[in-house]
This record gives structure tokens, C-alpha cells and sequence, in this order.
């Protein structure tokens, strides 16, 4: 057996001896009838039908944790969890105000479909995906230009836990998409990214909110002084205010690794005239090079390398896994965001925060989310990895009794 395998089989068996004694624990101020609907509540915001409450009862009764996972499972079949749970669990990632209050848009789709369908959730960053509404479920179709669609979706109550309803396709393949697969990145080559993240600026708060969302840090968290300024654009001042001092202990922590990474999309743009994402094949964006007065010697960008810094110093302990520390385009920079051990712990601390209406608070909390995430990277009983479902499932069933 390997050692991942081990670890992986200590890890089930420390978090099922873990779930024993919390149910144990909870059992004592909280019956499986209890349990069952803080379960379904918390899931899906709504009461349970009767019925479902005594099948998710009868589940608990049994005091094992498969039955449990499946009594949480049965809760995710309800509509509501995707057409209301999901979506404001999922829209404040899709703009910079991180509102609740926004339309659905095909970034949020994608993202619950891709719950819906226990695809591996690594497909958030690197997949050519979209979801979409299926045939005749809308009277608008898809857009380039316009949120139309799926603000009809939204309008009309469209049941998004409903396969043949919301149903998944190629982004390259939508009527005028400039992108290739090879291109596409999930979310992050969604119409609503683009106008929220490729808009003015440039393009560094793509990086900054994919950060937030996938990493669970903002660029405070990420600053490190130790890192080379070579790849540094010309636009940032190296003597701000005449002070040398205060680029190389404050600007460079954040711009050193910063910079390299949204090079990945130097060819992006949200052109606000035709109000969709641009994409300029081997053509770097201007915003990339404006500002060059500002320090001439700076990093000129000419193509869509980027490169992750991070795999060295005191953010290494992100865990850093994928095959490449560096490539081209924001496909594989979305591979070196899912493979890291500090995205997999991340989904897992929202969910858990979503779902227990509460942040993680004890060491409890703090060994069950790490077990979560392992079991997160692992295998579910349907042989995928990266489950979301899953996910849910366990944390649900952890704070069932709380």
C-alpha cells in the first residue's frame, strides 16, 4: 500500500472514530428526527417534506455514518438546494462587491452544474465547460453579448437540479467564442468573470479574486518579500513617494507573485463597447504594458507565460502539486490552483461555513476540515475525486448536531 493510500486510510478511520463520538455527544440533545431536518435546513434552506424527513430519520436512526452521508445525500435531491441553496452560496465569488444580490449568469451555472453532476470540482479552473439552459427551457439562447438567458433561467424558476434543464457544453464550441479547448479555463473564461475580473485594470484582479474563491486568501495573505522582482511590470513604482524602502518591504511581497501568475491572461480583455470578453490570440492586451514610464526596467510582457514564485519561500505551504510551476494561458494556471493542497481545504472551510453558519472554531472543526479535504481529494463511492457532493454530504453530517 502506498503512503498516500495509508494516509488516506488513517484519515477515514481517525474521521469516522471522530464522527462516532460527535454523534454520540450530539445524540444526547438531539434526536435523529432533529438531526435529519438541521441536516436538510442547513442544506437547502427550506423544511423538509414529511416524507423525506422520515426517510433521512429512518438513515440517522441506524447511527452510521454511510447512512448519515446518504440522508444528507437525499437532501440534495430537493430543487431548492440548487436553485437557491447553491446559487447564493456560489454568486458573491462571481463579482467584486462578493454580492449575493446578482442575476444568475453562467459562471454560477457552470459552478452548480458542476455540483449537480459530481464532476471533479477541478473542472471549476482548467475544464472547457459551460452550463447551459437545455433545449426549449429558455426563449433566449446563450450569449456572447448579453446575460439574457440566464436571467430568463432565473425569471422562470428553471429547475437547475434537473439534467435535461441545465445541461452542460463546450464554451469553445458557443457561437462566437474566439477560444479554442485549449484555451478555456472554466469560470474563469466565463462571460461573467470576464466582465467582472477582465474589466479595466489589469487583469491582476482576475488573479486577486481567483485567489480569494479557490485559495482562500486574499494578496495580504499572500505577501512574501523573499521572492524575485524580475517579473514585476513596469507600472508598479519602485521608489513610491522617493522611498526604495517601501517597494522592497511592501510592494514586492504582493507584485512579486502576483505579476508572474496573471501573465496567464495576457491575452484577455472585457471590451466594454461590444460588452463581452475579448480574446487576442499571441496579441498581449495593452493594459499589460501601460505605464511604462513609471519604471522602465520593469518586467515588458510579450506573450502569456506566467509562473508561480510561490513554489519557494513561506507560500510553498500551499501546497503546491501540479506537474508544471509555470505554462502558458489560464488553463494550466487553473491546474496549478486545483492541484494545490490549500484549494482543496479551501472549498471545504466555505462549505463548512455555508452549512454550520458559523466559521471553523475548535480543533474539532480544524481536524474535521482537513479530513473532509482528504477525503475530498480522494475517490468517492462513485470513483470521483474533487466531489463537492461530497463534500456537502460530510459537512452537513458533521454539524448535524450543533
Amino acid at each position: 500500500m502506498s503512503f498516500r493510500a495509508r494516509r488516506f486510510e488513517r484519515g477515514i478511520r481517525a474521521f469516522v472514530a471522530l464522527f462516532a463520538v460527535l454523534l454520540c455527544a450530539a445524540s444526547a440533545g438531539a434526536g435523529p428526527r432533529e438531526q435529519a431536518k438541521r441536516i436538510h435546513d442547513r442544506l437547502v434552506g427550506v423544511p423538509p417534506s414529511a416524507a423525506r424527513l422520515d426517510s433521512m430519520t429512518a438513515l440517522l436512526s441506524t447511527g452510521q455514518h454511510v447512512d448519515a452521508i446518504a440522508a444528507a445525500q437525499q437532501a440534495m435531491t430537493v430543487p431548492a438546494f440548487y436553485r437557491t441553496a447553491l446559487k447564493n452560496f456560489i454568486t458573491p465569488w462571481t463579482n467584486v462587491e462578493r454580492t449575493v444580490f446578482a442575476d444568475l449568469n453562467d459562471y454560477t451555472a457552470t459552478v452548480i452544474g458542476i455540483i449537480r453532476d459530481d464532476r471533479p470540482f477541478t473542472d471549476v479552473l482548467t475544464a472547457d465547460l459551460v452550463y447551459v439552459g437545455g433545449p426549449g427551457t429558455a426563449p433566449t439562447g446563450y450569449a456572447q453579448e448579453d446575460n439574457i438567458h440566464y436571467e430568463q433561467l432565473e425569471t422562470l424558476k428553471v429547475d437547475l437540479g434537473n439534467p435535461a434543464r441545465l445541461v452542460p457544453t463546450a464554451q469553445s464550441s458557443l457561437p462566437g467564442s474566439q477560444i479554442t479547448p485549449a484555451d478555456a479555463a472554466g469560470v474563469i473564461t466565463t462571460r461573467a468573470a470576464g466582465m467582472a475580473f477582465f474589466s479595466g485594470g489589469t487583469n491582476r484582479r482576475m488573479f486577486r479574486f481567483t485567489a480569494i474563491n479557490y485559495l482562500c486568501r486574499d494578496l495580504e495573505q499572500l505577501k512574501d518579500v523573499s521572492r524575485p522582482a524580475d517579473r514585476i511590470r513596469q507600472d508598479v513604482n519602485r521608489s513610491p513617494g522617493g522611498d526604495s524602502a517601501v517597494f522592497h518591504n511592501e510592494c514586492i511581497g504582493c507584485h512579486s507573485g502576483m505579476d508572474p501568475m496573471a501573465g496567464a491572461f495576457a491575452f484577455f480583455q472585457w471590451d466594454p463597447d461590444q460588452l463581452r470578453t475579448v480574446f487576442t490570440r499571441n496579441q498581449v492586451q495593452p493594459k499589460h504594458l501601460i505605464n511604462a514610464n513609471v519604471f522602465p526596467g520593469g518586467y515588458v510582457t510579450v506573450d502569456d507565460r506566467w509562473d508561480n514564485f510561490w513554489r519557494e519561500g513561506p507560500m510553498s505551504a500551499l501546497g503546491w502539486r501540479a506537474a508544471a510551476s509555470g505554462g502558458f494561458g489560464p488553463k494550466s494556471f487553473g491546474e496549478e490552483i486545483v492541484r494545490s493542497r490549500a484549494f482543496s481545504l479551501c472549498q471545504v472551510e466555505k462549505v463548512f461555513e455555508h452549512v454550520c453558519f458559523k466559521p471553523p472554531q475548535t480543533q474539532n472543526d480544524a481536524d474535521a476540515i482537513v479530513q473532509i479535504a482528504d477525503l475530498f481529494e480522494a475517490p468517492n463511492q462513485n470513483g470521483v475525486s474533487y466531489s463537492m457532493r461530497s463534500v456537502f454530504a460530510e459537512v452537513a453530517v458533521y454539524c448535524m448536531g450543533q
